[in-house]
């Protein structure tokens, strides 16, 4: 298997497994990556996510050029076929942090950006180097990157199709972490686990909100919030921690 997908609890590892080709992905690893994603989102006990890269060269340099690049060239897929494995399909409002060593490039970039909280190695190098071969990065990048980060950070990063280290992404906004190598997945794993421990409502609402809020006008947006947030005053998980907090108080 070139994408490996295990559970640990409440936690789910999603890894891209082809070390020897800096873990591009070939047609069958978007498929199963998709697939991968689709899975995490209708499974109730998941409810934080890891995605990495085998070995230490790389975390993904995107499509394999022999494969990928040359189909959508030829014009035989569309790179739409691609919107699950990088989670542009609707509804997948679980976190997704990103353990990343080694090349950060292309296809691997964009599924960076369609995860939530990013630890990169010191090491680590970021490009999109589509402009250089005549093409865009359209996996989804094009459409997040400028609203996740500065217009003209994510322009740089976009138009000059230079390499970056991980200080400069950590600058810019791109990246939450920088730490050793050795220590990127034990981090990620780490915050996934603790906010596996939270509330699943809460968490995915707030998740829900920060992706469909940001574009609606204000009044409209402070309706949804509103909407959201009653959806999480009147859950389950709110009348527990609620009714634990008042037991705090009686036993003082």
């Amino acid at each position: 298997m070139a994408i490996d997908f295990t559970k640990d609890s409440h936690v789910a590892t999603v890894r891209i497994n082809r070390p020897d080709k800096m873990n591009a992905l070939t047609l069958a690893m978007y498929d199963d990556l998709g697939r991968a994603f689709h899975a995490i989102k209708d499974d109730d006990e998941i409810r934080a996510v890891v995605l990495t890269g085998a070995g230490d060269r790389a975390f993904c340099v995107g499509a394999d050029l022999r494969e990928s690049i040359p189909a959508l060239a030829a014009d035989t897929i569309d790179i739409s076929a691609w919107d699950s494995a990088h989670i542009k399909f609707p509804g997948f409002y679980k976190p997704v942090i990103s353990a990343i060593r080694g090349m950060c490039m292309g296809g691997g970039f964009e599924i960076m950006l369609a995860t939530d909280i990013r630890i990169a190695a010191r090491g680590a190098v970021f490009q999109l180097p589509e402009p250089k071969h005549g093409f865009v990065p359209a996996g989804g990048t094009l459409v997040r990157l400028v609203r996740q980060i500065g217009y003209a950070h994510a322009m740089e990063i976009m138009l000059t199709a230079e390499r970056f280290s991980a200080d400069d992404m950590l600058a810019k906004g791109v990246v939450n972490r920088v730490v050793d190598s050795e220590q990127v997945e034990l981090l990620a794993y780490e915050m996934a686990t603790k906010i596996a421990a939270l509330s699943p409502i809460a968490i995915q609402t707030i998740k829900e909100a920060a992706l469909t809020l940001q574009d609606l006008p204000l009044a409209e947006a402070f309706r949804a919030e509103a909407a959201l947030g009653q959806r999480t005053f009147t859950s389950a998980d709110a009348k527990r921690g609620l009714a634990a907090f008042a037991n705090r108080g009686n036993e003082k």
